[in-house]
């Protein structure tokens, strides 16, 4: 509690010049971090370049808390291949494998099929009602890499939002209180 009391006494030590350079630095920082993020996603060519397992259904080949980096292509999707997907109705995507593709010769689209490695069934029961096949505009990116792990972090964040706030709060306390 101590430490807490010393970044407080350090904040009202700043005059307004310190503190307002201060809070540049951090909306500088939060600000690249956004770019970052922009300039990957036009890079891989994925609204989400990097996603996070949520759930068990792919061990053992990736379990839950692994980090996945994405790229979506223009070559087609195949048998397969780990996608990351978003179900019509849904709010967090899904990391699944292939186990299915339907080309339409006449006009070129795919429909694509999935499945959980380490569930029964395929991915039917969890698209949308009377939807049978994913199109491409489901499909966010393919796997190309994986962090094991890492994303934990994410995860207690999201489970555990009191945990969110205190870092943030610490991280920005930090950052403001900084002298250099």
């Amino acid at each position: 509690m101590g430490w807490i009391v010393e970044q407080i006494d350090s904040l009202k030590s700043m005059n307004l010049r310190q503190l307002l350079t201060q809070a540049i630095s951090l909306g500088m920082i939060v600000t690249s971090a956004l770019i970052i993020w922009k300039g990957l996603m036009c890079i891989t060519g994925s609204e989400s370049p990097v996603v996070v397992v949520l759930s068990g259904s792919m061990e053992p080949g990736f379990k839950r808390g692994d980090i996945l980096f994405l790229h979506m292509s223009k070559e087609p999707i195949r048998s397969g291949e780990i996608v990351v997907f978003n179900v019509d109705g849904r709010e967090i995507p899904i990391v699944h494998r292939v186990i299915k593709v339907h080309e339409h010769k006449d006009t070129g689209e795919v429909d694509v099929l999935t499945k959980g490695d380490n569930n029964f069934g395929d991915d039917r029961l969890l698209y949308a009602q009377g939807q049978l096949w994913l199109k491409r505009h489901h499909i966010m990116g393919r796997a190309v890499g994986f962090l094991p792990y890492v994303g934990w972090v994410t995860i207690l964040m999201t489970e555990k939002p009191i945990i969110k706030y205190i870092l943030i709060g610490t991280l920005g306390l930090l950052m403001i209180t900084s002298k250099e």
